[in-house]
């Protein structure tokens, strides 16, 4: 079989890390942990399962997601956050892709728990991801926080069976947190690319979230938590270009009262900074 590195980012995840690693261990040749200096166990955890441990300043979901995979010693890797697992059906699918690597990245689906239950319908799911690729021809990119594998050409991806299992949220109140906190990123994200909100966008994007989530990907179906996810992924949509609006009046505002340093020319006064 050929080898293959997976690598992990983590940041205190002590209560994640040890399931996430030795869901791996039937696949792995090695375990590479990037840790942004975590004040809890999650380093004396990983280093007793017998992963490889560097320590990097956190520099954003992408570069730090990026600078894990510089440090796997084989060309093939395969990408996990700590609070993720494979379950078994993926384990078999990737043992069979590594007699070969026919192809040169593969894509598999992520199914989220929430509260105890696994979501299989609306938004969250199938959240398809390539999470196993030959590192010489795939980076990290995307917008934060929504990073994504981005192939240097149009190679071939290949569909393997199986689950990511996400583990991102035991009480309602983790939803909260997180929708709070990456909608903060990802308006900052959208604004530093140019990217702008106006009263349609936070009106139309949210009600069709939920619309299409709840309707259209039968989110109905997952019942009482199917309906709270997708009310949660509206209000997500919603604070994302509220917050993307509120940043750029009060950028544009700050612009305007910046004092005007102008030079005088034969015929005009020219702006020249701001």
């Amino acid at each position: 079989m050929h080898p293959l590195s997976v690598v992990i980012i983590t940041f205190n995840e002590e209560h994640n890390i040890a399931r996430c690693i030795n869901s791996v261990k039937k696949v792995a040749d090695e375990v590479i942990v990037l840790d942004s200096f975590s004040t809890d166990a999650t380093t004396d955890i990983a280093r007793h399962l017998g992963a490889v441990i560097y320590q990097e300043k956190f520099r954003g979901y992408i570069g730090q997601k990026n600078l894990a995979i510089k440090y796997a010693s084989n060309n093939y890797v395969l990408s996990l956050d700590a609070d993720e697992a494979l379950d078994e059906k993926l384990v078999a699918s990737i043992l069979e892709a590594k007699k070969t690597f026919d192809f040169r990245a593969y894509r598999m689906n992520r199914c989220t728990n929430y509260c105890g239950h696994f979501i299989r319908h609306g938004l969250w799911y199938p959240d398809k991801k390539v999470r196993l690729f030959d590192r010489r021809i795939a980076s990290w990119g995307g917008l934060n926080p929504h990073d994504k594998i981005l192939l240097q050409d149009k190679y071939s991806i290949k569909h393997l069976n199986g689950d990511i299992l996400h583990y991102s949220f035991e009480k309602p109140e983790d939803l909260v947190w997180q929708n709070n906190r990456m909608t903060s990123i990802a308006a900052a994200s959208l604004y530093a690319n140019g990217r702008r909100s106006s009263w349609f966008k936070m009106l139309f994007h949210p009600s069709w979230a939920f619309f299409y989530g709840y309707i259209c990907k039968l989110g109905f179906l997952d019942g009482a938590d199917g309906f709270t996810i997708s009310v949660s992924t509206s209000y997500q949509s919603f604070l994302k270009y509220s917050k993307l609006y509120r940043l750029q009046k009060t950028n544009r505002r700050n612009i305007n009262d910046l004092p005007v340093k102008t030079i005088e020319t034969e015929s005009r006064s020219v702006v020249i900074e701001r």
